[in-house]
């Protein structure tokens, strides 16, 4: 009865097939046998043997699967190395013993010792699939106890007589991994949104399930090919996971077995041979003997799944059906990712073109601003903000919230954002402005045929001069301003606005004016800051203004970041922050624009050392600022494939970095960097040596950005 002590096998060669003579191996089960006195078991010597139990005996020997035969009334055991290895100490003590005996802890339990005697007594054969053998039913180890087919037939000698009973078993452990491994990628797949994602995943569990050494992905591009790659042992950590991965360009004609297959749709297996001879990139792929390439499957998008061995690999029909379904999984999520891109990226082109290109550079306010779409981010959305100098030197701020995230939604965006800036360049009184601004909305809402144009907005002037600020709000959530005055503790505290109702319905705003003194920012949001549906609205309130007194600077940037995270849990509804902070003292700022090539991160070292010397900062602060911002640098020419931009601002109590890129995905070729090394050790580095930081996800690419404060002199 095999698998008594729950081992998983590992079939030797085969054994000769008598116990004794000169072909005998020498393995454990073999000396044993040999030594055994085969006179004294009920089988008697061995040339007296029925010629039907010698056929049986040799059949037993020379099988590479755990089998066993069980002789005569008292179910004597006889049994090759698989069947050895299964039942672990037992063996050698019970070779020629009656199994009664060598499993009598568990010879009672159902499924054991009756299905056995069954077999002999009746002469039944007995086949049972994904079996837990018996002994293993009260494992309690860390992993899975293993799981067999076994099957008991009768055996009988040349005159027809029931004789024995001979077992086999077959682990099914590994078709159960790997149908459960399928059924696992087909989940994670179904949690992807871009062809990233999908990348990400597929290589991931590709590695796994396959125990593959090298594994790539690649879809069309226009006239080319794109493809990532991932090769077992390459040092991943968790900051990788949350990048781009490495996308490379393949021409159309390539002769990578993955273009070739893209190209033909037909899946192609390479048992032992120099598949990439022709297109290896390196030596990883140099050493690559057994390839399978597999086709995408799909309408939308062509591409292949490509799976190799640095050994000969025999392709068996079992795994290629795993291979040919994994690559149907993948190209569905692959077709469902290429869908989603291409409506993001028409709605996050409309967005771009509703949002400001750039935000005021003043030497005495420091502004920033953040935008995340909310649902999916395959909407283009109604939140918007913006800041523009009036022509009487103020700044005019606004953000506001045209309710909806389909197209009309963002056109009406468009055209309330447009009307509010004409109207402040001829009029920037907040309460003169809003009640144009309510005409035309109403307006909007009588051409539309509609009572649901929904917009709020808070539009405020900042007149630094006067150190002043005059606000106005409709039906928009009250603005936050936090006051830091000389040795006192950060404060954080709402204006009180009449905020009315939203405009079209013919409100008549009134405008507050406050002090608006050096070491303040004033923080507009829209409702989706703050708003959840578990919560009360209050405690949201509550929330974020507790997260922004307690901020560690009042730098615009940083506060955008802090108000977006600071009431815990998920939002459908976008949200937009403008953030504009006072200067106690006007900052130094400088910029350089990296372009894409290998040499840039040194020219950014280079530059930033001399710019920061100059500017007489602590040694030890350019040395922590300088590591920092090589290491963004590099990751923003890596995984976004565009120019980027460098930008550092020195005020007396911080110094601000930031690099921005216009890309959303890697399409670079690998440059100067070694694949076993990990590429995403810069986040760490930020979070050591910076005291905040944070990633802006603005419509135009994303921003990286870290703070480091300036201890006093």
């Amino acid at each position: 009865m095999p698998g008594m002590v729950g081992r998983v096998p590992t079939p030797s060669a085969p054994t000769s097939g008598m116990p004794t003579g000169p072909g005998a191996t020498v393995s454990s089960t073999a000396a044993a046998l040999s030594t055994l006195r085969w006179a004294d078991t009920p089988l008697g010597a061995p040339e007296m043997w029925d010629p039907a139990v010698r056929a049986v005996v040799d059949l037993v020997l020379a099988s590479p699967v755990p089998m066993a035969l069980l002789y005569g009334d008292d179910l004597v055991l006889v049994y090759n190395e698989g069947y050895a290895a299964l039942i672990g100490a037992r063996h050698p003590r019970a070779l020629g013993r009656p199994a009664a005996e060598v499993f009598a802890d568990v010879w009672d339990e159902p499924g054991a010792g009756e299905v056995i005697e069954r077999a002999y007594r009746r002469g039944e054969p007995f086949l049972e699939r994904e079996a837990v053998l018996p002994v293993d039913r009260h494992h309690t180890g860390p992993t899975e106890p293993a799981t067999f087919t076994r099957g008991f037939s009768p055996v009988r000698d040349s005159a027809g007589r029931t004789i024995g009973v001979l077992s086999v078993a077959a682990q099914t452990n590994q078709v159960a991994r790997q149908l459960q491994g399928l059924s696992d990628f087909a989940a994670a797949l179904a949690g992807t949104l871009t062809l990233d994602d999908v990348a990400r995943v597929t290589l991931r569990y590709c590695l796994d399930a396959f125990d593959a050494e090298r594994v790539t992905f690649g879809v069309d591009e226009g006239s080319a090919w794109r493809m990532v790659r991932r090769i077992r042992g390459e040092l991943l950590d968790e900051a990788d996971e949350r990048l781009p991965p490495l996308w490379r360009r393949v021409p159309a004609e390539s002769p990578l077995p993955m273009a070739v297959t893209a190209r033909s749709g037909v899946p192609v297996f390479t048992a032992d041979g120099q598949p990439l001879r022709e297109s290896a990139a390196d030596r990883h792929d140099q050493k690559i003997r057994s390839l399978a390439a597999l086709p995408l499957r799909s309408t939308v998008v062509r591409g292949a799944l490509t799976i190799g061995y640095p050994a000969p690999h025999p392709w068996s029909p079992a795994e290629r059906a795993l291979l040919a379904a994994s690559a149907e999984l993948v190209g569905q999520a692959a077709e469902r990712a290429r869908r989603f891109e291409t409506q993001h990226g028409t709605a996050q082109l409309l967005q771009r073109s509703m949002l400001p290109e750039q935000l005021p550079d003043l030497p005495r306010l420091r502004i920033a601003a953040r935008y995340e779409p909310g649902v999916d981010g395959n909407a283009a959305g109604g939140d918007f903000y913006d800041a523009f100098v009036l022509p009487t030197g103020a700044l005019g701020v606004v953000l506001g919230d045209v309710a909806g995230h389909d197209m009309q939604a963002a056109a009406r965006m468009g055209q309330v954002r447009a009307a509010l800036r004409a109207l402040a360049l001829t009029d920037p009184r907040p309460d003169a402005v809003l009640a144009g601004l309510d005409r035309l909305v109403a307006s909007l809402g009588i051409e539309g045929g509609t009572q649901e144009l929904f917009v709020t907005v808070v539009f405020g002037v900042i007149e630094i001069d006067q150190q002043r600020i005059t606000l106005a709000s409709a039906g928009h959530p009250a603005p936050l301003i936090r006051h830091c005055r000389a040795e006192r503790k950060p404060a954080a505290e709402y204006v009180e606005l009449s905020p009315g109702p939203p405009l079209g319905l013919g409100y008549r705003p009134r405008a507050t004016t406050m002090p608006f003194h050096p070491g303040d920012t004033l923080l507009l949001y829209s409702d989706g800051v703050v708003e959840r549906r578990w919560q009360d609205l209050s405690a949201g309130l509550a929330g974020l203004g507790a997260a922004v007194a307690d901020a560690s600077s009042g730098d615009p940037r940083a506060l955008c970041a802090v108000a977006t995270a600071a009431v815990p849990g998920a939002t459908e509804d976008d949200v937009a922050v403008l953030a504009v902070e006072h200067a106690v003292k006007p900052s130094r700022s400088a910029s350089m624009k990296v372009p894409a090539e290998p040499t840039a991160p040194s020219r950014v070292r280079h530059w930033m050392t001399t710019q920061l010397t100059e500017w007489q900062v602590p040694e030890g602060l350019i040395g922590a600022a300088v590591l920092c911002t090589s290491e963004l640098t590099t990751n923003a020419l890596l995984h976004a494939g565009t120019a980027a931009r460098v930008e550092i601002d020195l005020s007396a109590e911080r110094l601000l970095v930031s690099v921005a890129d216009s890309g959303t995905r890697g399409q670079v070729t690998r440059a100067q960097t070694d694949p076993l090394s990990s590429r995403g050790r810069g986040l760490g580095l930020i979070e050591e040596l910076s005291d905040a930081w944070g990633t802006d996800p603005t419509v135009r690419g994303s921003t990286v950005w870290f703070e480091i404060l300036i201890p006093p002199a």
